[in-house]
C-alpha cells in the first residue's frame, strides 16, 4: 500500500513537472479543451437561466388558466404548415361573449389584443413633453387582466370595468417605458401619447422578471382592449393565403369545476361556432400551463441535445491535439522512458504517467474552460439582463468532459510509451 502511494506520488510529480517545463506545448494542447468546455458552460448557464425564467414565468399564469389562440407553438411542434394555420378563421371578441355566456364551468374570461408577438403585435413609440420611449408593446385587455397574469403594480392601480366598459383612454405602463418618459417625476396622473392620442397614466408595473417572444417585458403599455379596438381595431396579419389575429382569449374555471370541465366547455363552444363536423380536427388552439411546459420541454431538450454536439467538436479536435502533442512528447523522451525501465520502471508505471499528463492537461483546460463560460454567461447577464443559471454540476460537467478527453485521448500515446522496448529507447537517437 504505501508503495503504491510512493509511486503514486512520484508519478503525480513527475507529470506535474513536465507540464511546467513545457508551458507552450502544454498551452497548445488544452486550447480545444478550453474552446469546447467554454461554449458547453457559457452555453448551458444562458440556456438553463431561460429555461428557469420560462418556467417560473409559465407556472404564474395559475395550473388551471386555460389560453384560447388562433394557432400556436403547439400547432407547429405537431408538424402542421404555417400556411395551413393561416386559414384557420380568426378569434372575434363574440367568441369571448359566447364563452362568458354559455360556458357555466367559467367563472372569468379575459381578453387580450397585441401581446400574441410576430406580426400580430403592437409596438408604439410613447411620448410625454419632450421625452419619448423606443417602440414599446402596446397590449389591450381587461380589468381582471393581474388575475391571469404574474403582474404586481409598483404605483397607482389597474384600470377598472368601468372605465373598460367607456373606452377610457387610461394606460398602465411597464417600469422601463415609466422611467423613460418620467425620469425625475411620479407618472401617475399625467396625460401621455400613445400614437398621438392622449392617455392618462393611472398605474406603473413593478419590474417583470423572465423572458417572453414579444420582447422586453418592462417596456409595454397596458390599456383597455375597448380603447385599443377604437385606436387599432383588431389587428391581423394578412397574406394571400390567410390571416393571423392578435386576440388571445384566457379562461379561469368556476369553483367546483375542473380545469378539464372549463377547457371541455370552450372546444364544445369553439366548435359549434366555426360549423366544425364531428370528424374534423380543432382549428383552434387550447393552451394550459401543462401543455405550455410540455411544449418547452421539448424546445429546451432539442437545443441542449444542439448545443452538446456542436461543443462535442471543439473537444473532439482538442483530443486529436492531445493524443498528436502526447505522441510527439512520447517520441522525445524515448531515451527517458527506456532509463526509467532499465532501472526497474514497470509497464503499468509509465502507462499512468503518460496517461495523468493527458488528465492534468485537459483537466486544467477544464478549469480555464469553466472560469471563461462562467464569466461569458455572467458578463451577458449584467449587459442585456438575460437570465441565468450556473449551478454546481456545471463545474462538475465541464471537469468530467476533459478530464474523459484526456483519458480516451491520451490512452493511445500512453500505451505507445508502456510498451516501449527498452533496449530499443536506449539506442534511440
Amino acid at each position: 500500500m504505501k508503495r503504491s502511494l510512493y509511486l503514486l506520488r512520484e508519478i503525480v510529480t513527475m507529470a506535474v513537472s513536465t507540464i511546467r517545463t513545457q508551458k507552450m506545448r502544454s498551452g497548445l494542447t488544452i486550447l480545444g479543451v478550453v474552446i469546447g468546455i467554454t461554449s458547453i458552460v457559457g452555453m448551458t448557464s444562458l440556456v438553463r437561466g431561460f429555461d428557469e425564467s420560462m418556467r417560473e414565468m409559465i407556472n404564474d399564469l395559475g395550473p388551471d388558466t386555460i389560453s384560447l389562440m388562433q394557432f400556436s407553438g403547439l400547432s407547429f411542434m405537431s408538424g402542421e404548415d404555417f400556411n395551413d394555420l393561416l386559414q384557420r378563421p380568426s378569434l372575434t371578441i363574440d367568441d369571448a361573449n359566447a364563452i362568458k355566456r354559455q360556458a357555466e364551468s367559467i367563472r372569468r374570461v379575459i381578453i387580450t389584443l397585441g401581446e400574441s408577438g410576430g406580426p400580430g403585435q403592437t409596438r408604439s413609440r410613447l411620448s410625454y413633453q419632450n421625452e419619448r420611449t423606443p417602440p414599446a408593446s402596446v397590449v389591450g385587455t381587461g380589468h381582471d387582466y393581474p388575475e391571469v397574469n404574474p403582474i404586481e403594480l409598483k404605483h397607482g392601480r389597474f384600470f377598472t370595468e368601468g372605465e373598460v366598459s367607456h373606452r377610457r383612454r387610461v394606460v398602465v405602463l411597464g417600469q422601463d417605458s415609466s422611467d423613460a418618459l418620467f425620469p425625475y417625476a411620479d407618472p401617475i396622473g399625467k396625460t401621455i401619447r400613445v400614437d398621438n392620442l392622449p392617455y392618462t397614466v393611472v398605474g406603473v408595473l413593478e419590474p417583470r422578471a423572465g423572458i417572453m417572444s414579444s420582447g422586453n417585458e418592462d417596456s409595454i403599455a397596458i390599456i383597455p382592449h375597448s380603447a385599443y379596438q377604437k385606436q387599432y381595431g383588431i389587428k391581423a396579419f394578412r397574406s394571400r393565403r390567410g390571416q393571423f389575429s392578435s386576440i388571445m382569449i384566457s379562461a379561469v374555471p368556476r369553483p367546483g369545476f375542473s380545469r378539464d370541465d372549463a377547457q371541455g366547455d370552450i372546444e364544445r363552444i369553439m366548435r359549434i361556432r366555426h360549423g366544425l363536423r364531428l370528424d374534423e380536427p380543432n382549428d383552434f388552439d387550447l393552451i394550459t400551463t401543462e401543455a405550455a411546459l410540455r411544449l418547452f420541454d421539448q424546445i429546451t431538450a432539442a437545443t441542449f441535445l444542439a448545443l452538446v454536439a456542436i461543443s462535442s467538436i471543439a473537444l473532439l479536435v482538442g483530443g486529436i491535439g492531445v493524443m498528436a502533442i502526447m505522441t510527439i512528447s512520447v517520441k522525445e523522451r524515448t531515451r527517458e522512458i527506456g532509463t526509467r525501465k532499465a532501472i526497474g520502471a514497470r509497464r503499468r508505471e509509465i502507462l499512468w504517467q503518460f496517461l495523468l499528463e493527458a488528465v492534468f492537461l485537459t483537466g486544467i483546460g477544464g478549469v480555464i474552460g469553466f472560469l471563461l463560460g462562467s464569466s461569458i454567461g455572467i458578463g451577458v447577464h449584467f449587459i442585456t439582463g438575460f437570465p441565468l443559471s450556473l449551478p454546481w454540476w456545471s463545474f462538475a460537467l465541464g471537469i468530467g468532459f476533459s478530464a474523459t478527453v484526456g483519458i480516451v485521448f491520451g490512452m493511445f500515446p500512453a500505451v505507445k510509451a508502456s510498451s516501449l522496448d527498452p533496449i530499443e529507447a536506449l539506442r534511440y537517437e
